[in-house]
């Protein structure tokens, strides 16, 4: 009975004793970046100092923080032998290395990585003065293609209009007149002097006529103004902006340098790439030999200018935080996560594992996110640049255009069917046929009226 309340009393004890990962302090390595880590006098803060208290808070574990002896992440030599971070914790340096440490397959054969507790990708950082080659073709930036090709179909449809109001309304055409005024080559050089702000005569007489002009006259003029307006806003703007929003972009111009961390996971993305465009950026970054020591000198190099840094998105962020002459592109790839590393068969990575789970659900991992990435730039005014302008923006412009043609097509036929009805009274016969004998001697060429004629010669 004594041996059963013994066991039960020990049972007890074990449960209610706290869940501690291990009995020893915990040797802890980590790499000086911000803002994971930094210095502050003889102390260390950041993300990362964070996410250690509050993991050593849920799991009741001790710890010392130290910083990595090379300043590197660690990689492979051509021995096998691991530097930087991973080479601490394999050889038994450090129990942990808490840092913004990539989750890599090579990382995973040498070494277990727990939970990742936070998700990036890849993308560039660039310097918002940066400048490049001006286009040849630049006097069409102020619109874009999609504009362009809309504004060229405006034209065609417009000319087009004008040949057929001409030839649809009695006051500008008649089967009898042997001069044409608004043939189609006329049509499409009167329209052309409205853009030229010049004008090419003779003008329209019919009401129809007129107003399919007069739209396409304003039509012309808010269109120049636009152009003009946003040719000058790009032209004289404070800041150049380059035209790279993509890896494509980067990898496919020779005026702005690139490069990212030698020796780190982004490298080893670009090597091992099997898209021909990553792969060529890395030969690139091979030739020219542009790879960077660390994030800071990086940086460093965009604001000097003409260069772009490659690096996770993440701490990209904080740069663009911090310094308001850069830009981080838009395209994210190569999504990975950072993850913690312990030595192959550590029993910590299941707990820590546990641990940064619970941190993620109750917000505590979003709630150092906003710490540590604050955005000192907000309410700083900037120089705007200016885009092109795209059919988005002036849609209402080809609005009016299109309803004023339509209407003065609409009109065209109305004339032409006051003419048909006066023709069918005096002649006797129905109003369609009237109206389809008219029709047909304009867009026919007047076959019929000649045969007409001819018959009333031998009759004669």
């Amino acid at each position: 009975m004594d041996g059963y309340m013994a066991v039960y009393l020990c049972l007890t004890a074990l449960i209610s004793a706290p869940h501690t990962t291990s009995a020893k302090e915990l040797s802890i390595t980590t790499i000086k970046e911000d803002p994971y880590t930094m210095s502050q006098g003889s102390e260390l803060e950041g993300y990362c100092i964070d996410l250690i208290s509050k993991l050593s808070k849920e799991l009741g574990f001790s710890y010392k923080v130290h910083l990595v002896k090379d300043s590197r992440y660690g990689s492979p030599d051509a021995s096998g032998s691991w530097s930087g971070m991973i080479g601490e914790v394999m050889r038994g340096e450090a129990d942990l290395a808490v840092a913004p440490l990539t989750v890599t397959a090579t990382r995973e054969q040498v070494i277990e990585m727990t939970t990742p507790f936070m998700q990036t990708g890849l993308s560039f950082l660039l310097n918002k003065n940066v400048t490049c080659k001006e286009h040849q073709f630049g006097f069409l930036s102020p619109f874009s293609t999609n504009m362009w090709v809309g504004v060229l179909i405006a034209f065609v449809l417009t000319g087009l209009c004008v040949f057929l109001v001409a030839r649809i309304s009695p006051q500008e055409w008649e089967p009898d007149t042997e001069s044409r005024s608004f043939t189609l080559v006329h049509s499409f050089w009167y329209i052309t002097g409205a853009l030229t702000l010049q004008g090419a005569g003779p003008h329209p007489k019919a009401v129809s006529g007129r107003l399919v002009s007069a739209v396409w006259w304003v039509f012309a003029i808010l269109l120049l103004v636009f152009y003009f307006a946003n040719f000058s806003h790009m032209q004289h703007g404070n800041s150049k902006h380059a035209s790279i929003e993509t890896f494509e972009d980067l990898s496919n111009q020779d005026v702005i340098d690139y490069g990212t961390v030698e020796g780190g996971s982004s490298k080893a993305f670009f090597k091992n790439s099997l898209i021909p465009t990553y792969h060529r950026m890395y030969e690139h970054m091979e030739r020219r030999k542009s790879y960077v020591a660390n994030i800071a000198e990086g940086i460093a190099r965009v604001q000097r200018g003409n260069f772009a840094f490659i690096g996770e998105a993440v701490s990209l962020d904080l740069a663009v935080a911090h310094y308001c002459t850069l830009k981080r592109s838009e395209e994210v790839v190569a999504m990975r996560a950072y993850a913690i590393a312990a030595p192959l068969g550590s029993p910590l990575v299941k707990n820590l594992t546990v641990a940064i789970l619970r941190l993620s659900e109750s917000g505590v991992l979003t709630y150092l996110r906003h710490k540590w990435w604050p955005n000192s730039c907000v309410g700083v005014q900037e120089p705007q640049s200016a885009d092109a302008l795209g059919l988005q923006n002036l849609q209402g412009l080809f609005l009016l255009l299109g309803l004023g043609l339509g209407l003065g097509l609409l009109i065209a036929l109305l004339e032409l069917l006051s003419k048909a009805r006066g023709l069918a009274k005096d002649g006797k016969k129905s109003c369609c046929s009237a109206l389809s004998t008219e029709l047909a001697q304009r867009f026919r060429g007047g076959a019929e009226s000649a045969d007409q004629e001819s018959s009333d010669k031998s009759k004669a």
